[in-house]
């Protein structure tokens, strides 16, 4: 009997390559102008990730993790994690116009003023732990509901 390698339908394969080839065609835009500014960038955000932001973010959820465990809730760790990957995440991505580093280029550029986003990435947190609280005290409602009243 005659081995196949899984490869796939056709149609993803074909995804597969025309995936490849955007990526080839936007490295070689990328790499144009300043490749040695862009390799820098990269070897520097890989370094930052590796050596500062994941043991601060790793660290970070451990104690949340070990603080919901002293409490026996430890399964509520997701409804801390996730908005406050999201919140990081969007912090992450708009820190230069958050803290106002940006504010002349930006404006230049956009022809906008960065006043509001400090208090925009603020709220959307707010919202997003808001929303996961929300979760939460609806599935604890639905999990009680469900009991026995012997249970209760």
């Amino acid at each position: 009997m005659t081995r196949r390698i899984p490869l796939g339908s056709p149609l993803q394969l074909l995804l597969l390559v025309c995936s490849f080839a955007l990526a080839g065609y936007a490295g070689v835009r990328l790499l144009a102008g300043d490749w040695l500014g862009v390799v820098l960038w990269f070897v520097g955000a890989a370094l930052l990730h590796d050596l500062v932001l994941l043991p601060l973010y790793s660290s970070a959820d451990r104690a949340v993790v070990r603080g919901l465990d002293a409490t026996d809730r430890r399964e509520w760790a997701m409804y801390v994690r996730v908005p406050a990957a999201l919140s990081l995440l969007l912090l992450l991505m708009w820190f230069p116009l958050i803290s106002g580093q940006m504010d002349s280029d930006y404006q230049l550029a956009a022809g906008l003023s960065t006043d509001g986003f400090l208090a925009r990435w603020l709220l959307i947190t707010a919202v997003l732990f808001g929303g996961s609280a929300l979760l939460l005290v609806l599935r604890l409602r639905r999990a009680t509901r469900h009991r026995s009243p012997e249970t209760h």
